[in-house]
């Protein structure tokens, strides 16, 4: 049985945007394929919430391979793109000076529908431990009012600079 949504997904309103794609980069580090956020929607630093979500097109790197003529959003993709939102919370906060929180690991993730070109996928964050050597956030996945996928990601900081961290 999936867990409550962090927030009724039918009450997201994707059309304001607080942050489109080139406002993210200024947060976070990703580039080119790895680039996993559209924009962020909405952003509560008093209940800890972060919404965004991902414009999934024909486009994607992963198309033409997973799988041919039935392209679905592989799972690891969603959950990069769920801590690239938490990471971009992370920024606001400024809990990350002189670095960025890179994804750390993730817990309890379960798939439950699936992503294909043309969904927007919408990523819901709250934090539920935020500091400057970990931080954790339950996410979750829509495409629609269908949760598709939820779980913790775990975050860690890496400076600038700072190769003492293995990344994948």
């Amino acid at each position: 049985m999936p867990p409550a949504p962090l927030v009724d997904p039918a009450s997201i309103d994707t059309t304001r945007i607080l942050a489109d794609q080139e406002a993210i980069r200024l947060s976070n580090p990703q580039r080119f394929e790895m680039e996993q956020l559209t924009a962020i929607v909405h952003l509560d630093l008093e209940n800890k919430i972060i919404i965004g979500f991902k414009d999934v097109s024909t486009a994607e790197f992963w198309v033409r391979g997973h799988m041919p003529d039935y392209p679905l959003m592989p799972g690891v993709l969603m959950c990069e793109a769920a801590a690239q939102l938490s990471s971009y919370y992370v920024s606001q906060v400024r809990l990350s000076a002189g670095g960025f929180m890179a994804f750390g690991g993730m817990e309890d993730v379960r798939f439950r529908g699936q992503v294909k070109p043309g969904d927007r996928l919408i990523l819901v964050g709250k934090a539920t431990r935020l500091h400057r050597r970990q931080t954790t956030f339950d996410c979750q996945g829509f495409v629609g009012n269908n949760m598709v996928f939820h779980g913790r990601m775990i975050g860690v900081p890496i400076m600038a600079g700072d190769d003492s961290s293995a990344q994948t």
